[in-house]
């Protein structure tokens, strides 16, 4: 049996990875009257460089070549190569977002928010939303004593997955499906502020470091995560972990939207020293 406090942590988790972003949207559009298209760029972008265009390329790379497959034999190459290629695809599509069908967005600084938002929610709502809801489902089945009708079908290494997938469900700590939703609070708001670094790069080509900073600090934050993760460290250890490091990002991400916006504010006065000609 699935413990029903593991179904009501997995639902929280669900409820996070649909709501949050929906929130935050809401909030950026109304209160910061950022508009709603970057939001579905943002979403767009995510789903093809991150799940169609980086899965290719691993899927070339690491399987299809001598150097690929020393990398993924190697848990340190792997975490490294994982973390950055993650950082180039997403900040590289970012970039091109914000250079292209975004680039008559740029006069209202609040897009590049919403875009965020549109990002790292459809990150949450794909990799973690659906995917808690269908632990939801196998949970109910399991209870039910239907778990019969999922392994009946299979044999070999895909019996072996889905019984391994039923196991984690039954004894798996309760909590520990509420650190995923956690984790998408961070990533969410990290998503946001990488967003706030990557529009500024595009806008200004004096801000242009801002872009390879962005994608070193996700790369920074994926690979301490995922080596931290693969050491075994405790979850919630981990989740604090992770939470400091987007706290950090947040705070630069805000320093350099503060400095813009500073920028912005002395380029709309008129000079004292050179008035306005009558």
């Amino acid at each position: 049996m699935v413990p029903t406090a593991s179904i009501i942590c997995m639902g929280v988790t669900a409820l996070i990875a649909f709501v949050v972003p929906i929130v935050l949207a809401i909030y950026f559009v109304r209160a910061k009257h950022g508009e709603l298209v970057p939001i579905l760029v943002g979403a767009a972008v995510f789903i093809v460089f991150a799940l169609v265009l980086e899965s290719l390329v691993h899927n070339v790379f690491l399987l299809h070549t001598g150097v690929g497959a020393k990398v993924y034999a190697n848990p340190w190459l792997f975490v490294i190569y994982g973390g950055i290629m993650a950082g180039l695809f997403e900040e590289t599509g970012r970039f091109t977002a914000f250079k292209t069908v975004l680039r008559k967005k740029q006069g209202n600084d609040a897009n590049a928010l919403t875009y965020g938002v549109g990002h790292g929610g459809c990150e949450a709502i794909l990799l973690v939303g659906l995917s808690y809801i269908s632990n939801i489902y196998l949970a109910v089945l399991i209870n039910s004593g239907m778990a019969d009708m999922l392994t009946a079908p299979l044999s070999g290494d895909l019996l072996e997955q889905m019984q391994a997938a039923l196991d984690s469900l039954i004894y798996a700590p309760p909590m520990l499906f509420l650190a995923a939703g956690v984790e998408r609070i961070s990533a969410i708001f990290l998503h946001i502020a990488l967003s706030v670094l990557v529009w500024f790069a595009a806008k200004d080509a004096k801000q242009r470091l801002l872009f390879p900073i962005a994608i070193g600090l996700h790369a920074l934050v994926d690979i301490v995560a995922a080596a931290c993760s693969s050491m075994g460290v405790n979850a919630w250890l981990l989740e604090l972990l992770v939470a400091a490091m987007c706290a950090g990002v947040v705070f630069y991400a805000w320093r350099v939207w503060q400095r813009n916006k500073a920028l912005d504010i002395a380029k709309a006065e008129p000079s004292v020293l050179n008035p306005p000609q009558l």
